[in-house]
């Protein structure tokens, strides 16, 4: 694990792998997840492309950081962390929370960004969206990530994939409930104090963007897929059929053959024009 001194000098760790020399992919993670979210990303994708992997503040490695958290802040970490490894430019994925974090670097950032891939994620938020993120907040400050089991995560995995892979719905699980109740809390504060005005700024993004989603995801339904699409110039939009809101360990190889088959048209056409 390494760390990079963010501009507010918190610390915040990350990590490397895949192609030494290969287009860089910065990879960030939604809420309560670290880096580890990525665990069945990392051979197909490490296998193409120089993936740097970081913990969010509040999560993992990053948890010195004091509150309250803030995604504006969180994407200049995410800046951070490619200066640290010197690229100039890199392919930009996020999930969720991630995705949200993602738009603003797309958005503040436009010219560190080679591709953009947006995977369950939303630009704008809903009141019913808004009402369960509160509760979930005062749930786990209440009674600790307990509060997160059962009928939180029903809403992150779908019914289908809870049938047949509890394994996975374990290794989700874990991730989250190791978490730190009020970092927890206070990414979910992060989120809810977004502006929904930063989407009238996703016109301004030049990137090739992807947007990902799962037709069983509840949290973040087709809608708001579509709308981030269609805010975006260009953007194309992909539907998971069957998957949930935690499409990247439902539907792994189906995420990771949608991820790599855009990336690498991203690529062939940046070799043509450059």
């Amino acid at each position: 694990m390494r760390y990079v001194t963010a501009t507010d000098g918190v610390l915040i760790g990350y990590e490397t792998f895949g192609q030494k020399d290969g287009v860089p992919l910065l990879l960030i993670q939604g809420l309560g997840t670290d880096s580890r979210g990525w665990a069945l990303q990392r051979i197909a994708l490490g296998r193409r492309y120089r993936c740097i992997a970081f913990d969010n503040r509040g999560v993992g490695t990053s948890t010195n950081a004091p509150h309250p958290f803030d995604l504006e802040q969180m994407a200049r970490d995410a800046v951070s962390v490619l200066d640290a490894e010197d690229v100039d430019t890199a392919h930009v994925m996020g999930a969720s929370m991630g995705g949200a974090i993602s738009q603003i670097v797309a958005v503040r950032h436009g010219e560190r960004v080679r591709g953009l891939a947006l995977a369950c994620t939303a630009c704008r938020h809903h009141e019913w969206r808004r009402e369960l993120l509160s509760e979930w907040a005062a749930n786990v400050r209440a009674n600790g990530m307990s509060a997160m089991s059962g009928e939180g995560m029903r809403w992150l995995v779908g019914p289908r994939f809870h049938r047949r892979f509890g394994m996975w719905i374990n290794l989700l699980g874990r991730l989250v409930m190791q978490g730190d109740p009020e970092h927890f809390a206070a990414q979910v504060d992060a989120i809810l104090a977004m502006h929904d005005d930063l989407r009238f700024e996703l016109a301004d993004v030049r990137a090739p963007t992807l947007v990902l989603t799962g037709s069983q995801d509840m949290l973040t339904p087709f809608g708001d897929a579509e709308e981030l699409a269609e805010m975006i110039p260009g953007a194309r939009l992909r539907e998971l059929r069957g998957a949930a809101h935690g499409l990247m360990v439902e539907q792994p190889n189906a995420f990771n053959n949608a991820i790599l088959e855009f990336l690498k048209e991203v690529d062939a056409k940046s070799a043509v024009t450059h």
